[in-house]
């Protein structure tokens, strides 16, 4: 992801011309999007209607956007109400063909990384009594969920722009801290569909924060009106990399310490570990889910004696590569505010 996408929307003429060949490249990249989406919307591609109702949550730009935290947190929360809820994830960067993997079954885990994906993982982590399942095609994943399993509702992560599969809800997850960047499509900006795609949200969930002006502006043009909440991702504690009792996030205080991240943005973790009152002396960053090997990591003491990882990069990494470096994993938790209001709409638009 590139740091310049999310500054100023305003550009010099200078840099304007430098950058006409993605301007182009953008162009083409909006045209397909919207045809595809188009040949959904007019009928020419069938989309496929489960028996059970579906809640798609997620978002219009690449990188994280709290969606994956915020399909945990509603799945669970839908659980809690009664309904039989599983959830489905294309488990991005896993390795198995098979065109349904069950990652968890609501009680054990019975998939790895390479077959699951290293976000379905932490999705089955978060929401303890709830399937997780992967595939490429959701309505073929759901089609298991509801036989195997007897969903009533399947929650689909990062279903913005799967549009095979009818859905009953759509929720958009927003970062509040950089919003829709400079709100051009790839690979000009970050958007993966133009901003006129929020009309297509039934709620908007802002993360983190509130959003910037010119970013709410966008919302009221392209979905007036919209239910929109708020939620934060907050460190819940830290635990070590081979497993075992979590001790409270504040244990880092006054420690130095080393980030290692193989996510969007990995500033976020080091923010975070300096906002509990560490001192950061040592970066190991990676791209968004990076297949980390034991030389990746391996050299990690040479720099600090104690590094921080994710939840969705320590899925990836065996403690016998670290050697003599101590890696713990920060584990966060998504506090929503006025969770009944959205729950209750949620559940109105699934009769």
């Amino acid at each position: 992801m590139r740091p310049s996408w999310f500054e100023s929307r305003e550009e010099s003429k200078a840099l304007r011309a430098m950058l006409l060949p993605l301007d182009l490249a953008a162009l083409a990249y909006r045209a397909g999007a919207c045809l595809h989406r188009s040949a959904y919307d007019r009928g020419w591609l069938k989309r496929r209607r489960l028996s059970c109702r579906v809640v798609s949550v997620g978002n219009l730009t690449v990188g994280g956007s709290g969606k994956t935290p915020t399909a945990a947190w509603l799945a669970v929360a839908l659980r809690r109400r009664g309904h039989k809820v599983a959830i489905a994830s294309r488990g991005y960067g896993r390795r198995s063909q098979e065109p349904v993997v069950v990652v968890s079954d609501g009680v054990q885990v019975r998939a790895g990384v390479s077959a699951a994906g290293d976000e379905p993982l932490v999705l089955a982590a978060h929401a303890p009594g709830v399937p997780v399942l992967v595939g490429p095609d959701r309505s073929v994943v759901g089609l298991r969920a509801v036989s195997a399993f007897g969903a009533d509702v399947l929650v689909l992560d990062d279903g913005f722009h799967h549009h095979r599969l009818a859905r009953n809800v759509e929720l958009l997850t927003v970062d509040g801290r950089f919003g829709f960047g400079n709100g051009r499509v790839l690979p000009r900006g970050p958007l993966r569909e133009p901003l006129s795609a929020l009309s297509r949200a039934d709620a908007i969930g802002i993360i983190d924060g509130p959003l910037a002006p010119a970013d709410a502006r966008s919302v009221e043009a392209f979905a007036p009106g919209v239910l929109q909440f708020s939620a934060r991702r907050r460190p819940r504690g830290l635990r070590a990399l081979s497993g075992g009792p979590e001790a409270p996030p504040e244990s880092l205080a006054g420690l130095e310490v080393g980030v290692l991240a193989g996510i969007a943005r990995p500033a976020a973790l080091r923010q975070a570990v300096e906002a509990l009152g560490a001192r950061v002396v040592a970066r190991r960053s990676f791209p968004d889910h990076h297949p980390f090997r034991a030389r990746d990591v391996r050299d990690l003491s040479r720099y600090a004696r104690l590094w921080v990882t994710t939840e969705k990069d320590a899925v990836k990494i065996l403690p016998s590569w670290v050697g003599q470096a101590e890696v713990r994993v920060l584990t966060i938790d998504l506090e929503v505010s006025e969770p009944e209001r959205i729950l209750d709409f949620i559940e109105a638009r699934m009769r």
